[in-house]
């Protein structure tokens, strides 16, 4: 029997409706991942599970005494006090009583007040007649097994320490459903891999919304897919939904498209005049009017963002050298003996527990910060942006074009005048859309906002800490294609290890106290590697960008998707790159050129030194990747 089940579901909140007839079944034993597009209403569908939001029209029926708990992405305003309260503030009526309970013990363990007991004594009494003892136990379980320390004050908890905080509030209940909206924001890779462990031991039935397609794959037993105000559910993990969507998708082009066109013929019978009007079929045009209602109610699928890079002039081969390098916090090492050197063109992630230093590490290598101990040598003409992952570089009282714009109606984006609102509506932003105050956008709208703002400049230097947070599937898709074919140099902070997995070529390692090792590849082949690792715990090297990219033959691993297409694309690049590279040779050899071609001749040169070292890299990967593939 379904634990919960939504029938016919509609809501508008006075607009285009959000919902529209939307049916959907939660069973016991379900972990069923919510996938949809930024701003289909993911989270408004756990808030009317959850009970927090009414429904317009349909109903919701629920098991008799159904308990649903949601973790949302943000907590709840005005949540305060130590993690104890917070956490036994889930268990409803009694969690007054275990708070005050809870806080007197601790003061008489460090006052020994008499009038302190005799309240600890009265409390105890209470606790007793409501059964109270038993929800006490059970809150000290739940926070021993979330290793959550109970007088910590919740105001000043770190962000994933919150959400673990608030994932004990709703367990305190045992919720016959858990929901959890995108609860792998803000969490370092080993809390990430914590979670999966802990719900898939821990926790029977949940709902959850990701953007994390490794979590998704390794948790869910079903997918549900909200798309234009209905949930389409299939009963499958993460991989085998992705093929039956892109079927699905497939065919509902081919349908409409027939559909299209046979209202085209019809529309075009009704109008061949007076003869045709003599001979009218009464259903055949009822049947016109019904296609035509039909054609003005289908809700097209949300567009996909025309997302561009604009380029600057080359930065010079290095772009920055650290040697020895060092940094400490308050006499906490968070770098030590750091060196490395990253050249034009390299793509690094950058994996670390929540505190470890990435960030630290970051600014070192931008020059914003000087090291304690070692040199910082910075390469030349770099041109920087910077995506932060607490988006401060966005007004929340701004509109979102005056966000990208500063109050200008056009923008220069790779060389042409483009309108701001055409320009906003590649990444998805309706006109109307990009005239709200950016603080109710949702953080997926923001983060796709901060690209907007930020791919306004040029750059051939990129560093991005953690802009994978909120963004749909298919948003990561195209980012994940964007930069691979970005030709600057990438600096990533990451815990999305399908990300680093496709877009990464090396990966430095930002381990507790300050030791940072260097690995070759993504995610996966840093799990590898440092499984593998006979060698000692911190020694640090110096290597070139080639030396990084020089495939391990001792740990061969299978070629990713993306690999897979750059290797295919690889000998026609070779080929393009060597023929303009003979052409440029027959034209130097050629007396004639030398009478007339003045400064083309160090443009000539220029250009020859440029293609030699790209045949290089290009060969280097070539190489990589046949080793890789076996």
């Amino acid at each position: 029997m379904a634990l919960l089940t939504l029938r016919n579901i509609g809501l508008a909140f006075g607009g285009p409706p959000l919902f529209d007839d939307l049916t959907l079944q939660i069973e016991p034993g379900d972990r069923l991942c919510l996938l949809g597009r930024n701003g289909t209403g993911k989270s408004t569908l756990l808030k009317l599970i959850a009970g927090e939001l009414a429904v317009e029209q349909g109903e919701v029926i629920r098991q008799q005494g159904l308990r649903v708990s949601l973790v949302s992405q943000e907590p709840p305003p005005g949540l305060s006090g130590s993690v104890f309260d917070v956490v036994a503030s889930g268990m409803g009526n009694a969690a007054q009583l275990l708070a005050e309970y809870h806080h007197v013990a601790h003061q008489l363990s460090l006052e020994g007040d008499e009038t302190l007991l005799d309240r600890l004594n009265a409390l105890q009494h209470a606790l007793e007649e409501c059964g109270g003892w038993h929800l006490h136990q059970t809150v000290n379980q739940v926070l021993d097994r979330l290793q959550l320390d109970p007088d910590a004050d919740f105001s000043l908890l770190s962000g994933g320490t919150k959400r673990r905080a608030l994932l004990a509030h709703a367990l305190v209940s045992a919720p016959d459903i858990l929901l959890l909206d995108e609860p792998t924001n803000h969490l370092d890779i080993d809390t990430v891999l914590w979670l999966e462990d802990f719900l898939l031991r821990e926790v029977r039935t949940v709902l959850f919304v990701t953007h994390d397609r490794a979590f998704a794959r390794r948790l869910s037993n079903r997918v549900a897919e909200l798309d234009r105000g209905r949930v389409y559910a299939f009963a499958c993990g993460y991989d085998a939904f992705v093929e039956r969507r892109e079927d699905l998708l497939a065919a509902e082009i081919i349908r409409q498209a027939q559909f299209d066109k046979k209202l085209a013929q019809e529309e075009a019978w009704i109008r061949q005049g007076i003869k045709a009007r003599r001979t009218r079929n009464e259903g055949r045009v009822r049947a016109l009017q019904k296609m035509r209602d039909e054609r003005r109610q289908r809700r097209e699928r949300v567009g996909t963002a025309r997302i561009q890079l604009q380029e600057a002039d080359r930065s010079g081969a290095l772009v920055a050298e650290a040697d020895k390098v060092a940094f400490s916090y308050d006499g906490r090492p968070v770098i030590q003996a750091f060196s490395t050197t990253i050249m034009r063109g390299d793509r690094i992630g950058i994996i670390g527990p929540n505190g470890s230093g990435k960030t630290t590490l970051l600014r070192l290598l931008l020059g914003e910060l000087a090291p304690q101990q070692g040199t910082i040598r910075l390469g030349t003409r770099r041109e920087v942006l910077y995506f932060d992952q607490m988006r401060e570089q966005l007004d929340l009282n701004k509109s979102v074009q005056d966000n990208v714009g500063d109050g200008n109606d056009t923008l220069l984006i790779n060389g042409a005048s483009r309108h701001i609102i055409g320009y906003l509506q590649d990444f998805l932003f309706s006109p109307e859309r990009a005239r709200s105050p950016v603080r109710i956008l949702s953080g997926g709208e923001r983060n796709r906002l901060l690209l907007a703002k930020l791919f306004t400049k040029p750059s051939n230097v990129l560093v991005m800490d953690e802009p994978t947070n909120d963004l749909d599937a298919e948003t990561l898709g195209l980012l994940e294609d964007l930069l691979l074919d970005y030709p600057g140099t990438l600096l990533l902070v990451s815990h999305d290890r399908d990300f680093l997995n496709n877009v990464v070529t090396s990966t430095l390692a930002v381990g507790s106290g300050g030791e940072v090792r260097e690995y070759v590849g993504g995610y996966d082949d840093w799990q590898r590697q440092a499984a593998s690792e006979t060698a000692p715990a911190v020694a640090p090297t110096s290597r070139t960008a080639a030396e990084r990219a020089r495939p391990q033959k001792e740990r061969p691993r299978k070629l990713s998707f993306k690999e897979e297409r750059e290797l295919e694309a690889l000998p026609e690049r070779i080929a393009a790159l060597e023929e303009e590279q003979q052409g440029l040779h027959v034209r130097l050899s050629d007396p004639d050129f030398y009478k007339s071609a003045g400064g083309e001749i160090v443009t000539v040169n220029t250009r020859l030194s440029e293609l030699e070292e790209e045949l290089v890299r290009v060969y280097q990967r070539w190489e990589e990747l046949e080793e890789l593939k076996g």
